[in-house]
């Protein structure tokens, strides 16, 4: 019975705060925003790999963070990306859903490689 209890206690402190981890209530899932500039970082990571991405403006370059919110890494392999999809210094357009408090960030929704090749978090299409 006290291992019961135990259980159900854990369950109840932690299913919340597992919940809010992947909450995507900070981004705006209605807006999208176009993004064209400079790979700064690929951060390949489990539970979302992030994208580092150096936008320039004409009040000067401003860097986005860009989450993959859509799957963990198990998810991008099974689609096609790898760690070397892309690179420090590649020049790539991302479509992200915009952060709702206005600052540097997104939630991926699709990227064009310098090549052209359009990748989105399932891989190429």
């Amino acid at each position: 019975m006290r291992y019961l209890l135990l259980g159900v206690l854990f369950v109840i402190v932690i299913s919340p705060m597992a919940y809010a981890h992947h909450s995507m209530a900070m981004f705006d899932g209605d807006k999208t925003v176009t993004l064209e500039g400079t790979v700064k970082y690929f951060k390949w990571a489990s539970p979302h790999a992030f994208i580092g991405l150096t936008v320039p403006y004409k009040t000067g370059p401003v860097d986005w963070t860009i989450e993959m919110g859509g799957g963990g890494v198990g998810t991008l392999i099974r689609g096609g990306w790898s760690p070397e999809t892309i690179k420090f210094g590649d020049k790539v357009t991302i479509v992200c859903h915009p952060m709702k408090n206005g600052t540097a960030g997104g939630n991926f929704v699709s990227m064009t490689l310098p090549d052209g090749k359009v990748m989105k978090i399932g891989g190429a299409q």
